[in-house]
C-alpha cells in the first residue's frame, strides 16, 4: 500500500470515529433528555395529587406534605385550569395569568412541550394541569444544537487548516519549479548570446541583431523573474515613471497595430523602492490582462498620478468590463473567465504589489461593455 493510500485510510477512520462518538453522544443527551422529561411528569403527578389533597382537604386533614410538593417545585412552570378559569398556577408570571391573549398563548406553548394531565379532583369534577419544561431541560434540549454547531466549526477549522496546508504544499511546488525552470533556461540562453555575437561579425542587417538582443534581454527578464519566485525581492530606489514607461513601450511594440497605446505621466522623476523586474512583470500582466479583454483590439491608456505620499498607475482598457460582484475574485488563485487560462496573472500581480512592493491593486473602475480600470498604489519616497 503506497504512502497516499495509508494516509487516505487513515484519514476516513479518523472520519469514522468521530462520526460514532458525535452519534453518542447525541443519542446519550437524548437519552437524558427523556429521562429528566419522564421525571418531571411524575413531580407534576405529585403535583396533582396534592392539589386533589388540598381541594379535598378538611379541619382534620394533614395538608404540610401537599403544600411542601407546591413549594418544592421552583423550576416548573404549571397551570390548573377548569375549563377557562384558572385554579390556581406556579412559576407563571401574573402578567401572563391576567391577560386572556397571552394566558391561550402560553397554554399552547405549554401544551406543544408536555401533554397535560386532566385529573379527577372530586366525584365527577376534572381538572387539567397544563405544565412546561424547567429550564434545566430547556437548556439541555439546545444542547445537542450547540454542539453540532461546534463540531461544524472545529470540521471548518480543520478543513481550513488542511486547504491552506495543501496550498502552502502547491506554492513550494510551484517556487520550486519555477527556479528549476529559471535555471534550465540560463544554458540555451548563454548559447544564444553566444551566436548573436557571431551574427554581429557577418555581414548581416544590424538592426537584425539588435531585435535579437533585445529579445534575450527579455528572456534574461524572464529568467530573472521564475528565479525570485519564493524569494524575498531585493527593493531599490528607482524612477517609477521611467521603468514603467521602459516595460510598457516594450509591449506596445510587440503588440498589434489595432491596440492604440498612450502614456502619460508627470515630468518629473517620481522614486520609489520596487524591485524592477517584478515591476515591470506587473505592468506586463496588466497590459496582457487589458489587450485579452479588449480581444486584442481597441484602446490603452497608462497614466500615472501622485499624491503627497503615493504614486498611482491606473492602466485603462476599453474591454468587456467586469461585473462588480468579481471585483475581489479575479484576483484569487486559479480564477479566470478564460477557456485555456491558469487564473495566475492577476494573483501574482497581487502578490508582487502588495506583499513584495507594500503596495495595493484593484478595480478602480469598470463598466460592462465599456472597460476597465485597474489602480497600482505604491508608497513613493518623500523627498
Amino acid at each position: 500500500m503506497s504512502f497516499s493510500e495509508r494516509t487516505n485510510t487513515t484519514r476516513w477512520i479518523i472520519i469514522s470515529v468521530c462520526f460514532i462518538i458525535i452519534s453518542l453522544i447525541l443519542w446519550n443527551t437524548y437519552t437524558f433528555f427523556q429521562i429528566f422529561k419522564n421525571e418531571e411528569r411524575l413531580k407534576m403527578n405529585l403535583f396533582v395529587k396534592a392539589q386533589i389533597s388540598i381541594v379535598n382537604a378538611d379541619e382534620n386533614t394533614d395538608v404540610e406534605l401537599p403544600l411542601q410538593i407546591f413549594n418544592n417545585n421552583t423550576s416548573i412552570p404549571g397551570i390548573i385550569m377548569l375549563y377557562d378559569k384558572v385554579v390556581s398556577a406556579v412559576n407563571v408570571p401574573d402578567e401572563i395569568l391576567n391577560d386572556k391573549k397571552k394566558r391561550i398563548a402560553f397554554l399552547n406553548k405549554l401544551k406543544n412541550e408536555n401533554e397535560p394531565i386532566t385529573f379527577e379532583y372530586a366525584p365527577g369534577k376534572y381538572q387539567t394541569l397544563y405544565y412546561g419544561n424547567s429550564s434545566l431541560l430547556n437548556k439541555l434540549k439546545y444542547y445537542p444544537i450547540a454542539l453540532l454547531l461546534i463540531i461544524f466549526l472545529c470540521i471548518a477549522l480543520i478543513y481550513n487548516f488542511y486547504k491552506s496546508t495543501k496550498m502552502a504544499t502547491q506554492n513550494k511546488l510551484w517556487a520550486g519549479m519555477a527556479k528549476e525552470t529559471a535555471h534550465q533556461i540560463g544554458t540555451p540562453l548563454s548559447s544564444l548570446i553566444g551566436w548573436v555575437e557571431i551574427l554581429k561579425t557577418e555581414d548581416i542587417d544590424p538592426s537584425i541583431s539588435t531585435e535579437i538582443e533585445k529579445d534575450i534581454e527579455r528572456l534574461q527578464t524572464i529568467t530573472d523573474r521564475f528565479s525570485k519566485i519564493g524569494s524575498i525581492p531585493v527593493l531599490e530606489l528607482h524612477d517609477i515613471v521611467q521603468e514603467t514607461k521602459t516595460a510598457y513601450e516594450y509591449l506596445q511594440s510587440r503588440f498589434s497595430k489595432q491596440v492604440a497605446f498612450s502614456f502619460q505621466a508627470p515630468n518629473e522623476p517620481i522614486l520609489a523602492m520596487i524591485n524592477p523586474t517584478l515591476h515591470s512583470w506587473t505592468i506586463e500582466n496588466l497590459v496582457k490582462n487589458a489587450i485579452d479583454a479588449m480581444k486584442g483590439k481597441g484602446t490603452l491608456d497608462l497614466y500615472l498620478e501622485q499624491d503627497a505620499n503615493h504614486v498611482k498607475i491606473n492602466i485603462k482598457d476599453s474591454g468587456t468590463g467586469i461585473p462588480k460582484k468579481q471585483f475581489k475574485t479575479i484576483f484569487e488563485t486559479g480564477f479566470t473567465t478564460k477557456k485555456r487560462g491558469w487564473g495566475l496573472g492577476l494573483s501574482l500581480t497581487k502578490r508582487i504589489v502588495e506583499e513584495y512592493h507594500n503596495g495595493k491593486i484593484k478595480v478602480l473602475h469598470s463598466e460592462i461593455g465599456k472597460g476597465t480600470t485597474f489602480q497600482i498604489s505604491l508608497n513613493k519616497k518623500v523627498q
